[in-house]
């Protein structure tokens, strides 16, 4: 029988459903390229032996004890984005055979990810076991947004979030629509190290500062003032050699 929060999340994420749902698992572009490379047969008997419309007892067990999931939307134009999750194990909730939901910590303050899914609902998630069993679950849905307001009428603003920086601004609740293995043979083996993480922090080092030279390059370009505005500061250079 469900829970009073179960019917309350498949009561969100109706309406936001798939215009289109595919009769048959796979998109049109898999089967031209299937038919194109002759693997037709193999991939019908992945699709016949692993993709499923709900989680079976081993995929939401998985799902429970995961700490990390990557996370891809796209707006409504098809632009693509792939994130990062993370938290304790279990902190993707598994509602029923059907729905998931994940919380949405303090960020940087972009909201790509939710931000394309208010105006395209389709989502994947990704989750990975780099440190025992060496194997990965696809889950695709349907996703909507839960405001706070909704997070308490749905209980989801759990107490075992305790600190502040670990405290869900809103959660993501999926309908899933598919969901599927993904082979081991190419998944690395990983050992876990404690560390400490500094949730909800805005401390530049602790986030990783500039470690890609972003904001360092485009200072450098600014402060060069030669070539055209904007050019990159390759060209700068190779214009003063």
């Amino acid at each position: 029988m469900r829970t009073v929060l179960q019917r309350a999340a498949r009561s969100l994420t109706r309406g936001r459903h798939r215009h289109h749902r595919r009769s048959q698992p796979g998109s049109a572009g898999e089967r031209i390229l299937q038919d194109r490379f002759g693997t037709t047969e193999r991939a019908g008997q992945f699709y016949q032996n692993q993709v499923t419309d709900q989680l079976t007892p081993v995929m939401r067990e998985f799902i429970g004890r995961m700490e990390m999931a990557f996370i891809a939307t796209s707006d409504d134009a098809g632009e693509c984005d792939c994130s990062f999750r993370a938290g304790p194990p279990g902190f993707i909730r598994v509602l029923d055979d059907r729905t998931i939901a994940y919380p949405e910590y303090r960020g940087n303050g972009v909201m790509a990810s939710l931000g394309n899914l208010l105006h395209n609902p389709h989502i994947g998630i990704f989750l990975v076991d780099f440190t025992r069993d060496l194997i990965g679950l696809h889950v695709n849905g349907d996703a909507s947004v839960v405001s706070p307001a909704r997070m308490l009428e749905l209980d989801l603003d759990s107490a075992e979030f305790t600190s502040p920086g670990r405290r869900p601004a809103l959660w993501v609740l999926v309908s899933v629509t598919e969901a599927y293995i993904h082979c081991s043979k190419h998944i690395p083996l990983l050992v876990p190290q404690s560390r400490v993480r500094h949730w909800g922090t805005d401390n530049p080092r602790h986030k990783g500062g500039d470690y890609f030279d972003v904001a360092a390059s485009s200072s450098g370009a600014t402060l060069s003032g030669a070539g055209a505005p904007g050019a990159p500061a390759s060209l700068i250079t190779n214009a003063r050699s």
